[in-house]
């Protein structure tokens, strides 16, 4: 069912400043990977500056990178696969292609060889609950975790993004717009966080809410299209053309703001979860007032 959109608290959110100014005590922490870095991105992909920094990242135009458009729903996928005009217009040159619906071939050695021999594995869209179905808690994930410790990057966009974190919102079989369904559990490189996508295109920034209400230990983050955060160690900056949402139990904006907005060129860190816009006024997040936050 449409909803309709509060213009009068998405237009005093766009226009707030923020910085966290006092650390408040969390119960569980959100962390980034010890080592290598994420690509988290809200969707439609049509900012190249945010493939180029991925490339940088993971080593420059010739790094091997892998491509995993499971989540897509094809049975099969290979090296014509349309999805990688985008990364050969950027200028990459080591591009490989790899998907399966068989967990047993993602928990092969054969199948795995990519990954190891690669700096950088990205993710494209479609529907998150297909990765997990075919890579959590295999050997693909496990070498996913390796190349981040050897200091390489993962990324993915839309339905590639979500499963970055360790709470799987929209990940039910039979529908996109059911926030908790029968496929919770992501990744967790981006540790105790709840990821969703397409924010403001899809007028999707108030969802997230009842995932925070139900699991307030997590970090909320909603990533509008053309837009993403890089995380290295335990912060991330944004880039990219619109704004990222965040979704704290622990922190408001007056009365009734449940989360607020981060732009391009804002820093957060995950651990304290303070919020940084460099040279520019800002205001302060309050603590929320349990009797307006339920499920405290």
């Amino acid at each position: 069912m449409y909803r309709p959109v509060r213009f009068i608290l998405a237009a005093a959110l766009l226009s707030i400043p923020v910085q966290i100014a006092t650390p408040v005590q969390i119960e569980a922490q959100t962390t980034g990977p010890s080592n290598g870095s994420l690509v988290i991105v809200g969707g439609a992909m049509q900012d190249p500056a945010i493939l180029r920094r991925f490339l940088d990242l993971a080593g420059g135009p010739d790094a091997p990178i892998v491509v995993i458009p499971t989540a897509g729903g094809a049975d099969e996928y290979d090296q014509f696969y349309q999805g990688l005009r985008a990364w050969r217009a950027v200028g990459a040159t080591n591009l490989t292609v790899l998907h399966t619906n068989d967990r047993s071939e993602a928990n092969s050695e054969a199948f795995v060889q990519a990954i190891r021999e690669a700096s950088g594995v990205w993710l494209p869209g479609g529907r998150q609950w297909r990765l997990m179905d075919s890579y959590l808690d295999t050997r693909t994930e496990e070498e996913l975790w390796n190349l981040l410790e050897r200091g390489g990057v993962v990324g993915g966009s839309s339905a590639g993004a979500t499963p970055l974190g360790s709470y799987l919102v929209r990940g039910d079989t039979r529908t996109n717009t059911i926030m908790m369904g029968d496929h919770v559990e992501g990744w967790g490189f981006l540790t105790n966080s709840a990821i969703d996508q397409h924010l403001l295109k899809r007028n999707r920034q108030f969802d997230l809410i009842e995932v925070i209400q139900a699991h307030p230990e997590l970090l909320g983050i909603g990533l509008d299209e053309n837009t993403a955060i890089v995380v290295t160690g335990n912060q991330f900056e944004v880039i990219g053309q619109s704004y990222v949402a965040i979704y704290d139990n622990d922190r408001m904006i007056g009365d009734h703001g449940f989360f607020y907005l981060l732009a391009p060129g804002d820093r957060f860190d995950l651990v304290t979860r303070e919020a940084v816009r460099p040279s520019r006024a800002v205001r302060p997040v309050q603590p929320a007032d349990p009797e307006r936050w339920p499920g405290r």
